[in-house]
């Protein structure tokens, strides 16, 4: 009797792939599309008209699972609530922990699929995640907050592959196919269609001026809203008399000011970082660490102790963000992973 896997389908070529494949190899196949926002601009509808158009060509039945009320809850609120805290949010690895292989996993499990794939670019052995083999795609990072026992059960058939080989084999399988390597690639957050501020604009008046300062308190320029900016950014503020390029080191919500100074005051040597989610059990270890989806891994001594993780650099970081994601990898195995609280 043929395993029954449920696939992720976006309507993207990445998810459409994923499915042929799997038919392919001898699965059982159903499709299910998540509806997690309320855009009134076709999004839905278009590609909602690919899943139809694969669904037919590989006679597979697919569900559509509207979890809209969750993410909004979940996920859209608080990416909100972050840049009004004045952190730096990562909505990408809620989602992929509490909708995509929480919510979504457990709708596959009810409907008796042995299984979940999806279109990421990530690789696993059951137990742990691994780095695919196109870094420039790899998707690790986002996964790295999923649930330990939720790795059983996923699966990513793309994991080896480069994403131009996807779409140069997708255009050799059928017009359908073909048509959808032509739809342009979706943006990162799903629900943002422009840029961040549009989104925040909405729940808030982000334009509230107010004083640039340096590390001692000292007024030197002016802002046009704490909101407008995210650690690191070096544009959009004035510095009086500044010869040199000004980045911005911290964001005061309370007071609607944020700190800048030269480049090396950037500079971060220890994280400390909570929400753990570890695959290993060691308390001590040496590892690699992401501190952003497109950063470079550093080497670092790790220590956990009352729920955080004490993040020693060994070589300095800069422009690390309160909010966004430390990942913790051995080479390319994924061990565990912690959310960004402050740094040294």
């Amino acid at each position: 009797m043929k395993k029954k896997v449920m696939v992720g389908m976006s309507g993207g070529i990445d998810s459409s792939v994923t499915a042929y494949m799997l038919q392919k190899d001898g699965f059982e196949i159903e499709g299910v599309y998540l509806k997690l926002h309320n855009r009134n601009d076709g999004y839905h509808e278009k590609n909602l008209s690919h899943i139809e158009d694969i669904a037919k060509f590989l006679n597979i039945k697919y569900h559509v699972l509207d979890l809209s009320e969750k993410f909004m809850r979940e996920i859209y609120d608080y990416f909100v609530d972050s840049y009004l805290e004045g952190t730096t949010p990562n909505p990408c690895v809620k989602c992929n922990k509490q909708i995509k292989f929480g919510a979504m996993l457990k709708f596959a499990q009810d409907k008796g699929c042995e299984f979940l794939a999806t279109g990421h670019y990530v690789k696993t052995d059951g137990e742990f995640l691994y780095e695919a083999d196109d870094k420039t795609k790899d998707q690790s990072y986002f996964l790295s907050q999923v649930n330990k026992e939720a790795i059983a059960y996923m699966m990513f058939p793309l994991s080896t592959y480069k994403k131009e080989d996807i779409i140069k084999f997708a255009q050799t399988l059928s017009s359908v196919y073909k048509k959808i390597t032509q739809k342009n690639e979706s943006q990162e957050i799903c629900f943002v269609e422009t840029v961040y501020t549009d989104v925040i604009k909405k729940h808030a008046n982000i334009d509230l001026p107010g004083d640039v300062l340096d590390e001692d308190g000292n007024i030197i320029g002016e802002h046009k809203g704490y909101m407008h900016y995210t650690i690191g950014k070096r544009r959009g503020f004035t510095v009086k008399g500044a010869q040199v390029p000004h980045f911005v080191k911290k964001l005061n919500p309370k007071n609607n000011t944020i700190v800048v100074g030269k480049k090396e005051i950037l500079e971060v040597n220890e994280v400390i970082a909570n929400g753990l989610n570890m695959f290993i059990d060691d308390t001590k270890f040496k590892a690699s660490v992401k501190l952003r989806y497109r950063s470079a891994s550093l080497p670092c001594d790790v220590i956990i102790e009352n729920n955080k993780a004490i993040i020693k650099l060994k070589e300095p970081s800069f422009g690390v963000a309160a909010g966004q994601l430390a990942v913790f990898y051995d080479e390319q195995k994924v061990i565990g992973s912690a959310w960004i609280e402050s740094t040294k």
